[in-house]
C-alpha cells in the first residue's frame, strides 16, 4: 500500500474547521483507493504568532519540506493587522511559498449547473464554463527590486527573466495538454518591455507543444472577456500581478468564493489551499463552506501525489452532492433541499466518495 506524508496547516479563523472536513474526505477516498495518508499538523499565521512569536516557525518549514504535500486552510484576522509587516500572518505564507520554491499558482474555475444562478452574471453566459488560470507566483512587480516609498514618490520594478517565463510557460502548456489544448497567454506587450519578453518566450516554448493552440491577449481585454464570454477560455497563462487580478475576477464567475480551490506548485513540495480568507467573523459557528478546501485536497491528490482516480472521485462526489440539493448557508438560496453545517456537508461528501 502506498503511503504519503501530508503536512497540515489549519491556520486562523475558519481554517481549522474547513481543513478538518477536507481530512475527513481524504480519509474516505484513501480507504477506497487503497493508499494511506499520514498527517502532521504545523502552525502558521496568527496562530503561530500567538504561540511562537513568529508567523512561520522553523519547525513548520522543516516539516513541510519533509512532506509529500501541504494542505492549508487560511490565515489572518484583525487581531494581527497592526503588527509589523514581517510579523503579520500573511508574511508567514509568503515565506513558506519561498521556502517551498513554488512558482506556479493553479486556479480552476468551473460553474456547476446547479449553482449557475449564484453569480451576478447571466446564467446563459456562465453555463459550461471550465477554465484554468496558471499564474506566475514568485516574480514580477511584487518582488522586483529596486522598490521604495519616499516622501514625495514611490516606485516598484517589474522584472522577469527568460528562465522564469519559460518554466511557468511549460506548466501552462502541460496543463493545456491535459485539458482542451487551448492556451491564452495574457500580457501587456503593447506598452511593457517585460511583456514583450514574456510573449517572445511563450512563443518559443509553444514550439515544443504543437498540439496546443496558442493565442495572446492584452490584460485589459482579458478582464473584459472573462466577464463577457468566459466560455472562450481553457487555460489562461499570465504573470504575477495580472494573474492576481484575473484569478479573483474569475472567482466571481462561479458565484461563490467558497467553491474555489488552488494549488501552488513547481518547487520542492506543493501547497494546496482554498482561495478565500480566514473569515474570523464566522469562525466556530459551523456555517463556513469547506468545499473549496475539499477540492484543494483533490488537487493535492492529482498534482502532488498522482492519485488521479482519487481526485476524480472527490470531484464527482462534490458535483453529485450539489446536484442532490445539499448546501451550506452561503448557498442556501440556490435550490437547497437541505442546508447543512460545515461538518454535515463534509460528512455527506465523504459518504458520497465512499459510494462512487
Amino acid at each position: 500500500m502506498k503511503n504519503y506524508k501530508i503536512a497540515i496547516i489549519k491556520g486562523d479563523g475558519i481554517g481549522p474547521e474547513i481543513v478538518d472536513e477536507a481530512v475527513k474526505v481524504l480519509d474516505a477516498v484513501s480507504a477506497k483507493e487503497d493508499f494511506e495518508l499520514n498527517y502532521e499538523e504545523y502552525l502558521m499565521g496568527g496562530a503561530a504568532y500567538d504561540v511562537k512569536g513568529v508567523p512561520l516557525p522553523d519547525e513548520t518549514v522543516e516539516g513541510c519540506l519533509n512532506s509529500d504535500a501541504v494542505l492549508f486552510g487560511a490565515i489572518g484576522g484583525e487581531k494581527w493587522d497592526k503588527l509589523p509587516r514581517e510579523l503579520r500572518p500573511e508574511s508567514g505564507l509568503l515565506r513558506l511559498r519561498k521556502e517551498l520554491g513554488v512558482f506556479a499558482n493553479l486556479r480552476p474555475t468551473q460553474v456547476f449547473d446547479e449553482l449557475v444562478d449564484a453569480s451576478t452574471i447571466k446564467p446563459e453566459v456562465l453555463k459550461g464554463v471550465d477554465l484554468f488560470v496558471v499564474r506566475e507566483l514568485t516574480g514580477g512587480i511584487y518582488f522586483g527590486e529596486p522598490r521604495a516609498k519616499e516622501e514625495n514618490r514611490a516606485y516598484n520594478t517589474m522584472v522577469y527573466t527568460k528562465d522564469e517565463i519559460r518554466r511557468i510557460a511549460k506548466i501552462g502548456f502541460e496543463s493545456a495538454m491535459k485539458r482542451r489544448k487551448n492556451l491564452c497567454s495574457v500580457d501587456k506587450a503593447n506598452v511593457l518591455e517585460v511583456s514583450q519578453l514574456w510573449r517572445e518566450t511563450v512563443e518559443e516554448v509553444a514550439l515544443d507543444y504543437p498540439e496546443v493552440s496558442l493565442s495572446h491577449m492584452y490584460v485589459d481585454n482579458a478582464a473584459m472577456q472573462l466577464i463577457r464570454n468566459p466560455r472562450q477560455f481553457d487555460v489562461i497563462l499570465t504573470g504575477n500581478i495580472f494573474g492576481d487580478i484575473l484569478s479573483d475576477a474569475a472567482s466571481m464567475i462561479s458565484g461563490s468564493i467558497g467553491l474555489l480551490a488552488s494549488a501552488s506548485v513547481g518547487g520542492k513540495v506543493g501547497l494546496f489551499e482554498p482561495i478565500h480568507g480566514s473569515a474570523p467573523d464566522i469562525a466556530g459557528q459551523g456555517i463556513s463552506n469547506p468545499i473549496a478546501t475539499i477540492l484543494s485536497a483533490a488537487m493535492m491528490l492529482r498534482f502532488a501525489l498522482g492519485e488521479v482516480k482519487a481526485a476524480d472521485r472527490i470531484e464527482k462526489a462534490v458535483k453529485n452532492v450539489l446536484k442532490d440539493g445539499y448546501r451550506t448557508k452561503d448557498l442556501s438560496s440556490l435550490g437547497a433541499k437541505e442546508v447543512c453545517s460545515t461538518s454535515e456537508i463534509g460528512s455527506i461528501i465523504a459518504d458520497y466518495v465512499a459510494k462512487i
